[in-house]
């Protein structure tokens, strides 16, 4: 991880986001160094009034780059896109482009927000564990069923390809979810599996995973 305390970057962050981990591969992949700011979700650090200043959803990531502040990890990702040029992290074929947001918006509106840890708290309290963790199952289930038929068709070494793009930003951290935390049975995605282990080869993906954070309880 390019941590660098005197960096004008400021990744606001939590280790266990998925949110956050894409921006951190982002970062990492670009070869941006940042200043990481953990925000504990659990203790409830995303509601502290200084925070909400900066982002007043209450949520992380948020990225600060001198005076401009943003919040939403694919404001973030598409800010650093445009910022920085370097290791692009969109194709420029139209069409390729099109899949990789396809890939990025059924991850980030399909899957993510329906198992985050607001929903898994509220429906624990509500339902209790056994029924929360079936409710998470199917939502992860769903999404990658259609996750796995579009990139039968996309898929090279990567998701789109032989090359790391958007897509892979947006996968890696919901299979590490999925797979690390919520057990999932892996056998009907055969192509989510495989590149789940592609990720686990590339350092840019390692440094930005949960256990290797300066916020993570190994790291304490």
């Amino acid at each position: 991880m390019a941590v660098d305390e005197e960096s004008p970057l400021k990744l606001y962050s939590f280790w266990a986001s998925t949110c956050a981990q894409r921006v951190r591969i982002a970062l990492n992949l670009k070869g941006l160094n940042f200043q990481y700011k953990a925000v504990d979700l659990l203790k409830g650090e995303h509601l502290a009034p200084e925070y909400l200043k900066l982002n007043p959803v209450g949520f992380v990531p948020t990225l600060v780059d001198g005076d401009v502040v943003i919040a939403d990890s694919f404001a973030i990702i598409m800010y650093l896109e445009e910022k920085y040029p370097q290791r692009p992290l969109l194709p420029t074929d139209l069409v390729k482009r099109a899949i990789n947001h396809q890939v990025a918006n059924i991850v980030s509106s399909s899957i993510q927000p329906l198992q985050n840890l607001i929903v898994e708290k509220y429906l624990e309290e509500k339902c209790g564990t056994e029924e929360k963790l079936s409710w998470i199952h199917m939502i992860i289930g769903k999404g990658f069923l259609a996750l796995e038929k579009l990139l039968t068709v996309e898929a090279g070494k990567f998701a789109t390809g032989d090359q790391i793009y958007l897509a892979d930003l947006f996968l890696a951290p919901q299979l590490h979810r999925a797979i690390e935390t919520f057990n999932v049975d892996m056998s009907k995605f055969p192509i989510l599996s495989r590149l789940y282990e592609e990720y686990k080869k590339i350092a840019a993906f390692e440094d930005a995973a949960p256990e290797n954070q300066p916020d993570a309880p190994s790291q304490n």
